[in-house]
């Protein structure tokens, strides 16, 4: 088994991930600024190994990278790299010293797409801060595999979702007021016609990936792999499922996103133009065939469980609901 060093380690993903590496005997080390807890309590964490660096300030004395190689890891996850500076100074640092690291990447690194849903091949035309500095980030990284045999996979998660927090909505931002409104069966207004795509993925099944690619290493090094469900959902399908599991029939309207906007806080509207913008929909062809990725999750499935939490710790007022 495998010593495995996870940056960041405490978030969404590693909140499931830790677990299945320690149940399947890796040694795991969680390197983590804070003292933040996983989103579900689990036995494992026990048996994890936790090391406290603050990676900005490491990285502004350059020691960050040392540090890490210092962790002895022999799988090495990055969770949180978000600049194409910080790829850098952390590879050079592992060079020729991990058998496998393995970057969180985005399906942001596309922007539109001409043909869905999308495989890993398509070309990214990724656009914004975050997805364009994703995308510089894997094109390093798959680089430095093919060309320099440094062993790196890239994973590319799609809108994770999870018990603990709130999920990507059906008016395409993040305030569970959404899923009240729909739970007391009152009308939701949407932008366009409702026809723009989001691609939803549980916590535990990017993990799944994840683990997966360490398993068939031969097979996923110098690679990058859409981390989503089977199948990405248009907000209005969205939305009319999220009325019937509340029990309600489908109450939506419609306006031009424009107009739609200005009924929206400022911050939301932004939120929602980010997704439709994009309109995420993406294949998980290439990790069935060379992982045997099968996510266990659909993106309503994975929804269903987010707001089951969230109405039972009192995040959604869903007093005149039926369930």
């Amino acid at each position: 088994m495998a010593r495995v060093v996870i940056i960041g380690g405490s978030g969404h993903v590693g909140t499931y991930l830790v677990p299945r590496l320690v149940e399947a005997g890796h040694a795991v080390v969680n390197v983590t600024r804070g003292q933040r807890a996983p989103y579900q309590a689990h036995g494992a964490w026990k048996w994890v190994e936790t090391v406290h660096i603050d990676r900005a300030a490491a990285e502004s004395d350059d020691s960050f990278g040392t540090a890490i190689a210092a962790l002895g890891g022999d799988v090495v996850i990055d969770m949180i790299c978000f600049t194409l500076g910080s790829a850098r100074h952390l590879v050079e640092a592992l060079r020729g010293r991990v058998q496998h690291f393995l970057h969180c990447g985005t399906i942001w690194v596309y922007g539109h797409n001409a043909a869905v849903p999308a495989t890993e091949d398509q070309p990214h035309n990724a656009f914004g801060a975050y997805g364009t500095q994703k995308a510089a980030i894997e094109a390093f990284l798959l680089g430095e595999a093919r060309r320099a045999g440094f062993p790196a996979t890239v994973f590319r998660p799609g809108h994770i979702v999870g018990p603990g927090w709130d999920p990507l909505n059906p008016a395409g931002h993040f305030n569970s007021a959404v899923f009240s409104q729909i739970a007391r069966g009152e009308e939701l207004l949407l932008p366009n016609f409702g026809l723009e795509t989001v691609h939803h993925v549980h916590a535990d099944d990017v993990a799944q990936l994840v683990t997966r690619a360490m398993a068939n290493w031969s097979g996923s090094i110098g690679e990058a792999f859409n981390a989503v469900s089977p199948q990405a959902v248009n907000l209005r399908g969205y939305a009319e499922h999220m009325y019937r599991f509340f029990g309600h029939e489908p109450r939506l309207n419609y306006l031009p996103f424009e107009q739609w906007k200005t009924t929206q806080p400022d911050e939301e509207a932004q939120a929602t133009w980010e997704h439709i913008a994009r309109s995420p929909s993406h294949s998980i062809a290439k990790g069935q065939r060379l992982l045997g990725y099968q996510p266990r999750y659909s993106s309503l499935a994975a929804v269903e469980e987010a707001v089951t939490w969230l109405l039972a710790n009192g995040r959604i007022d869903g007093a005149h609901a039926a369930r």
